[in-house]
């Protein structure tokens, strides 16, 4: 893409990071772009020519430490102006961005940093009580004893070097402001050729997500598809030019990142945020809201019912009614947005007829290409469908097929709009002094979506104490995987498949009986 072909781009027909940066700040100039308005903080701005400019300056500083094409970049960052520079400045030069989460824990940032062989960490210093350079002190003990900034830790193997903010950072870390100042080497017209070789093709993001199974799951998607969503998303949600938009969900995930940050910058508008996001309340966004929840929400746009996930690039369905009338955990999806073919299908990835269950199943050009370090055919069709683990009901209509969500197909629990994995609570919990087996479910909630419950057997003669169990858990895990209710069993009242597999689903209803839910 030549200087002069970029200069015709508009923001609605940018293809890649670079040509979206460079279009937005042209068409909308000064004015804010993002803001950080919290009671707690003193406010942010940064506005789009701004934004394009201090991206560049970041960008040129990553040349010159010699990050480029393909080159890892992982940041933790909340929402704000900052986030989206972090995001912007990684993405423009073909650098992998890999936001990672404000709520992670020290135990499960070593998981992530080693899964996702992040070269480059930029991290905020303190947000919401949370000093993150402590953080990874704790994750990986050695950056407190190193004494020089480049890195070689068999914990993060791939991981060199780490930025963050203060005076008294330990010796294994650099100030941001480096970065900066390195960029003062590179001539501007360096870092646009680089830019000019930035194809629709190349990774932008990777968003880290629970897995199914205790490792995180690391979701790629290139930049053409990204800028393919924010030009859907803009005009779906209707997002317009200096209207404030509200930022309720964490842009290190999808929902901030693909149905705020992106179509907001887009369309012109004020993506407005604050430290705390919807995934730190108590409302869960893929519930059947009640009254009380729609008032939490009067800020954010009108709400609606969809399915999309992190390998979808959010929603790809959608109703035309909130609630369903005899269905009231499954609301309909009546619309399937453009990129997307979906099948719903049984166990041999055959469509199923009206009135059958089967799993949704997803390929088109949005779709995630694949995962990062796992084999494609663990969650892709032979003929190219992602298996979404949704399972849906088909129903022929005279006026056109309806499709209402019926459950998870598989045990990872959504609550409060975030994806908990049992399998990595139930790792961290198996470690504490005295606890044999742990079998952690999610039982349905109004709030929450759905309830992390967790089912314990003790060992021999142990009394469980489970107020310290709980308290160990919250210093080693995300407040949102902690579980919220314990059960103490005997190994013997453990249910049991044919297989001798555990019957999850009938602890799930051991535990609802508990809470007296059942």
């Amino acid at each position: 893409m030549s200087s002069i072909e970029s200069e015709t781009i508009d923001p609605s027909s940018a293809k890649t990071m670079p040509q979206f940066l460079h279009a937005i700040a042209r068409a909308y100039g000064d004015a804010p772009a993002v803001v950080l308005r919290d009671s707690s903080i003193p406010d942010e701005t940064i506005g789009f020519a701004e934004l394009e400019a201090r991206s560049a300056e970041l960008a040129r500083g990553l040349i010159a430490l010699g990050v480029g094409k393909g080159t890892r970049v992982g940041f933790i960052f909340g929402n704000g102006p900052r986030f989206a520079l972090m995001f912007a400045a990684a993405a423009r030069i073909g650098a992998i961005a890999i936001p990672i989460s404000t709520m992670i824990r020290a135990n499960e940032l070593v998981r992530v940093l080693r899964q996702s062989d992040v070269h480059t960490l930029i991290v905020q210093r303190e947000m919401l009580g949370k000093d993150y350079v402590e953080r990874l002190c704790d994750a990986l003990p050695e950056l407190a004893e190193g004494t020089g900034p480049e890195l070689r830790l068999p914990a993060a193997p791939y991981l060199r070097r780490i930025f963050s903010y203060g005076d008294d950072l330990p010796p294994t870390m650099r100030d941001v402001g480096e970065i900066v100042a390195a960029g003062a080497s590179v001539d501007p017209a360096l870092l646009a050729a680089i830019e000019a070789e930035v194809h629709t093709t190349d990774q932008m993001v990777e968003i880290y997500t629970s897995g199914s199974m205790a490792l995180p799951k690391g979701v790629r998607h290139n930049h053409g598809p990204v800028l393919f969503r924010s030009h859907y998303m803009r005009e779906m949600v209707g997002f317009a030019q200096g209207r404030e938009a509200n930022a309720m969900l964490p842009m290190f995930w999808i929902g901030g990142l693909m149905m705020y940050l992106m179509p907001c910058l887009e369309a012109g508008a004020v993506t407005v945020c604050t430290e705390k996001t919807l995934s730190n309340s108590q409302v869960a966004m893929g519930s059947v809201l009640s009254d009380d929840d729609l008032a939490l929400l009067a800020r954010a746009p009108k709400p609606w019912w969809g399915l999309g996930m992190s390998e979808t690039l959010g929603p790809y369905s959608y109703g035309d009614d909130f609630r369903a009338p005899g269905y009231p955990v499954c609301a309909p999806m009546d619309h399937f947005a453009t990129g997307y073919e979906i099948r719903i299908a049984d166990e041999d990835n055959a469509p199923v007829g009206d009135g059958e269950i089967g799993e949704m199943q997803v390929r088109g050009y949005p779709v995630t290409p694949g995962l990062h370090k796992i084999e494609r055919d663990e969650y892709f069709t032979p003929d190219g469908y992602y298996h979404t683990g949704d399972m849906c009901l088909v129903e022929e209509r005279p006026e056109g097929r309806r499709v209402h969500f019926v459950g998870r197909g598989g045990d990872m629990i959504k609550s409060a709009s975030s994806n908990v994995s049992p399998a990595e609570v139930e790792m961290e919990m198996q470690s504490l002094d005295g606890v044999h087996n742990a079998y952690v479910v999610g039982v349905p909630d109004k709030q929450r979506g759905e309830l992390v419950t967790a089912a314990v057997v003790p060992r021999d003669g142990v009394e469980l104490d489970f107020e310290a169990i709980e308290a160990e858990l919250r210093r080693r895990l995300s407040g949102y995987k902690v579980p919220r209710a314990y059960l103490a069993i005997r190994r013997e009242d453990v249910p049991l498949l044919h297989s001798n597999k555990v019957a999850r689903r009938e602890i799930a209803a051991m535990m609802a009986r508990h809470l007296g839910r059942g």
